[in-house]
């Protein structure tokens, strides 16, 4: 009769009950259903793991961000320091030029004044044996 029975579609499982699904193919559906809930329980503590690496990886990113913002404001504080010092450079540069041209125009005007003072006391020395 088990044969009847099976030709039908018709078995018997472990505890004795009419079922319609093969004995081999529900133990085999049940260890399927059990390897997937495995697999679904591995995924998702991969995709904790994942969620906590990405975390990671962002929080460095916003450091190195942070950290390449410092240089670039470092950099360019470097660069405005070089750029005040030539500044003053050409500044300093520009007073010696002013300075060395009103010091040979006062040593011209003295020249004059020496002659005019030398001329003056030609006068007064002439004046004054006369």
């Amino acid at each position: 009769m088990s044969d009847r029975l099976t030709r039908l579609g018709l078995h018997f499982d472990d505890l004795n009950k009419l079922s319609i699904v093969d004995p081999d193919v529900a133990a085999k559906s049940q260890e399927l259903r059990e390897e997937s809930t495995e697999f679904l329980d591995n995924i998702t503590r991969f995709q904790e793991v994942v969620d906590g690496f990405i975390s990671v990886v962002d929080s460095l990113a916003q450091e190195v961000e942070k950290e390449k913002m410092k240089a670039v404001g470092t950099r360019n504080l470097i660069q405005s320091m070089a750029k005040q010092r030539e500044a003053k450079e050409q500044q300093y540069h520009a007073l010696i030029i002013e300075k060395s041209t009103e010091l040979e125009r006062l040593r011209i005007q003295h020249q004059a004044l020496l002659r005019t003072e030398a001329e003056q006391q030609d006068i007064i020395d002439q004046m004054v044996l006369r």
